[in-house]
């Protein structure tokens, strides 16, 4: 699951930069505001990717999630870029656990093997 989510935090560290870019056209915004949240954005995309197996972890990502959505107030295009993400967490939770499970039956079917192969250690 790890590798998965990390992938979709990474991409969306690459997608928030280049939201702050098109932000900076906003006559509107300042630009120490834009690299401001986009920087916080940013930072926690990157910290996400060590912190997501642990407890509150997911939970946190899909807070990124829904920020990610409602930036969509400041550059229309992230309403659709949001969801896009929104999605691929989604599916990066549900089908990291599906593959983090399968590895883990795997490994046991694994020992089991091994143990049925080799010898007692009294038969030595």
């Amino acid at each position: 699951m790890r590798t998965l989510c990390a992938s979709t935090l990474i991409g969306e560290f690459f997608v928030v930069g280049f939201a702050a870019l098109v932000a900076m056209k906003d006559p509107d915004l300042a630009a120490s505001t834009v690299w401001t949240v986009s920087g916080i954005a940013m930072f926690l995309c990157l910290a996400l990717c060590g912190v997501v197996t642990r407890p509150g972890g997911i939970a946190l990502g899909w807070a990124l999630q829904i920020a990610l959505i409602a930036s969509g107030f400041v550059v229309p295009t992230m309403f659709f870029l949001g969801a896009v993400f929104a999605a691929l967490w989604w599916a990066s939770v549900h089908y990291g656990r599906k593959i983090d499970e399968a590895k883990a039956r795997f490994a046991a079917q694994s020992a089991q093997s091994a143990q049925a192969v080799s010898p007692a250690p009294d038969a030595v």
